[in-house]
């Protein structure tokens, strides 16, 4: 046997091994959590205009201005998610507190899909949008699921939490600046 019949041999393992590599490196940039610190050009501006469909009520739009005169929490969320299905059970103990609305947007799920994954997980949001195709999540400046973003009575946006919310980021980050609002801040 020559050594070029035997380096051939080789050639689909060393391929595979550095196809491999490369995926292992992406999974752990995409872990980087640097992520979640990302700074959003919203903080201080008002939360973008939108219309969007209501996944429980055929036929019901509901825009940014209907939703303006008490704070509420956006998270953004997709049964296509898996950390969402972390972050579920957290979020729902937040809600049952009732301190602020939460507001469940559905980042581009089928509606069936969405129904179900509420079926079996629990709907702890006040309100459910959809956004089908994503367009309004552009303006918001949505990549990716779970995403939150904390929105005062005045329509502004006051914090952005970008990855799944355990509880220490709803008792150090969240709390403090609900408790700002709920003071007139």
């Amino acid at each position: 046997m020559s050594d070029r019949t035997s380096a051939s041999r080789w050639l689909p393992l060393v391929a595979f091994a550095l196809l491999a590599a490369l995926l292992a490196a992406g999974v752990m940039l995409s872990r980087n959590p640097d992520r979640e610190a990302l700074p959003s050009p919203l903080i201080g501006k008002p939360a973008p205009e939108f219309e969007l469909p209501v996944l429980h009520e055929a036929g019901r739009l509901v825009s940014s201005q209907e939703l303006r005169g008490e704070p509420y929490l956006l998270n953004v969320w997709g049964s296509w998610c898996p950390e969402c299905r972390t972050e579920h059970p957290v979020l729902t103990r937040f809600a049952e507190t009732k301190r602020i609305r939460v507001i469940g947007y559905n980042l581009t799920d089928e509606h069936a899909d969405a129904l179900r994954w509420l079926e079996q997980f629990g709907n702890p949001y006040w309100l459910v949008l959809t956004d089908y195709t994503g367009q309004a999540a552009i303006d918001w400046g949505i990549y990716g699921a779970p995403e939150t973003f904390l929105v005062d009575a005045a329509g502004i946006v006051r914090w952005k939490h970008v990855g799944p919310m355990d509880e220490a980021t709803i008792e150090q980050e969240l709390m403090p600046r609900v408790e700002q609002l709920e003071a007139g801040g």
